[in-house]
């Protein structure tokens, strides 16, 4: 039986477009727009699932950052584009969308930084759901300076629970599913500390092929699952 869940933060590991565009005798480049591409696709299948309160994307990891200078040149152009074309989405609009795109904001090329400025500019007095697109992110770099806030603001005189070392987070509330396409079977540094209890879900399917039915099954499996946070 299927049982009702309200408030869902979906998290997706989107891997697979450098091996899909080989795949397809396509430039690796032409992989990350066929990514962008269904990562808007899956954007408007949570619309069908209003208990999908967050979703949270890795679009690019603090390793990626050591990529060719040609493929992340090419991909900064797709954020830079994409984050344009959401600021300016009647969609976003009518969703009232809330986009965040957090990071390592230094790292991130001076147009991209303005363009993610400007989408979060405009849709943050928004109340619906949440896109978070993590850019330049680690989890690793995101629990030290996490600490690093934590300590700076003399917390360590009191017990550090949890619940107060999350409000020092860029993502602050627990992830309850996780989605990673591609076929690899780790977490590659992402949201380590908010995974604590998510429920993984590792998919073959390369990402630009991820498909509808594939994501509908994921849901209805979590539905299903009991979770009992270690108890």
């Amino acid at each position: 039986m299927v049982k009702p869940v309200q408030d869902i933060h979906l998290a997706i590991i989107p891997d697979g477009n450098r091996r899909w565009a080989k795949k397809h005798g396509k430039p690796e480049w032409y992989g990350h727009v066929a990514g962008a591409r269904k990562l808007r696709e899956v954007a408007k299948w949570c619309e069908k699932h209003p208990e999908i309160k967050t979703l949270t994307v890795y679009a690019l990891s603090t390793e990626n950052l050591q990529r060719d200078g040609g493929e992340l040149s090419r991909l900064w152009n797709i954020y830079r584009d994409h984050f344009r074309e959401i600021a300016n989405s009647p969609e976003t609009r009518k969703r009232k969308v809330r986009v965040n795109i957090i990071g390592n904001s230094a790292t991130w090329r001076p147009d991209v930084r303005e363009a993610a400025r400007e989408v979060m500019r405009a849709t943050r007095h928004y109340t619906g759901s949440v896109l978070n697109i993590l850019l330049a992110y680690g989890s690793q770099y995101e629990i030290v300076n996490a600490v690093k806030k934590v300590v700076k603001a003399g917390v360590s005189k009191l017990p550090l629970v949890p619940e107060l070392f999350n409000k020092a987070l860029m993502i602050t509330r627990p992830v309850d599913i996780i989605i990673r396409t591609g076929g690899e079977h780790r977490l590659s540094n992402f949201l380590l500390f908010q995974a604590a209890y998510a429920e993984i879900y590792f998919s073959n399917t390369l990402w630009p092929d991820f498909s509808r039915a594939e994501f509908e099954r994921i849901l209805r499996d979590y539905k299903k699952t009991n979770r009992r946070f270690g108890r």
